[in-house]
């Protein structure tokens, strides 16, 4: 799917989640270029939902017109909160939490439905977390290569509770349009629980046949459902300025 003219000039703004960086958005960065995108990979400290939020915001001002925001994971708590800017023209969240106002990760994650994996989300360190090493490939990244998905475990990032506990104001996808990939083997976050959340944000939901770390394993399937956003976008815009004229 390749971007038309005028939906070239929606940037794509990608946000990653917890225990890892920007960098496993490469390969959909890659095709979204491809495809004649302008695309920023937000690099957030996850120490805070704060935090993140105000450096999304800062990529989001330098963005040159509309931003379709998309967030993996953690992300996705991030973008319900940065996504009220007013340059925000639509929301993708790819195996992501999806919180309504008041809710974080930790009060979405409090009570997993009967029959769940848990993560292997070790006792905090010093206000941090990571994932049991071991386990990691198999929780997050289990249809990523092998030497991939280790590498992602030795590179882990510190995920601060401060970012698990921080709660929405007002989430965006309340007043903008959505986007939802359900990836249907994740072992982090249910997909019952992808599916409740999609559901409750009126989004337009996709599934396929995933781990977590879908982003990095599928980055096709990724990059389609970020096409997809972009080109409804740029057709209800189109549509918006004939019944204006």
């Amino acid at each position: 799917m390749s971007a038309t003219l005028s939906a070239k000039a929606v940037s794509i703004v990608l946000v990653h989640g917890g225990f890892v960086d920007g960098s496993g958005w490469q390969g959909v960065y890659n095709i979204l270029k491809k495809d004649g995108y302008k695309v920023s990979i937000v690099q957030n400290p996850t120490i805070s939902l704060a935090d993140d939020v105000a450096v999304t915001k800062r990529a989001l001002v330098a963005q040159p017109g509309p931003v379709i925001l998309v967030g993996h994971s953690y992300g996705g708590v991030v973008i319900t909160e940065a996504g009220n800017d007013p340059k925000v023209a639509g929301l993708v969240y790819i195996a992501a939490f999806a919180p309504d106002k008041g809710e974080s990760v930790s009060a979405l994650i409090k009570d997993p439905p009967p029959g769940a994996p848990v993560p292997p989300i070790l006792p905090p360190q010093d206000g941090f977390l990571f994932l049991d090493n071991a386990k990691f490939a198999a929780s997050f990244a289990a249809d990523v290569d092998s030497e991939i998905a280790q590498f992602m475990a030795d590179s882990q990032v510190p995920w601060g509770v401060g970012a698990l506990t921080g709660a929405i104001s007002e989430p965006a996808w309340r007043s903008k349009p959505s986007w939802y990939l359900v990836a249907t083997d994740d072992r982090m976050i249910p997909p019952p629980a992808q599916r409740f959340m999609s559901k409750r944000a009126g989004a337009t939901v996709v599934e396929a046949k995933g781990s977590h770390a879908i982003y990095v394993s599928q980055p096709a399937a990724v990059a389609a459902l970020i096409q997809r956003a972009a080109l409804d976008f740029d057709s209800a815009d189109s549509h918006s300025r004939s019944m204006a004229r």
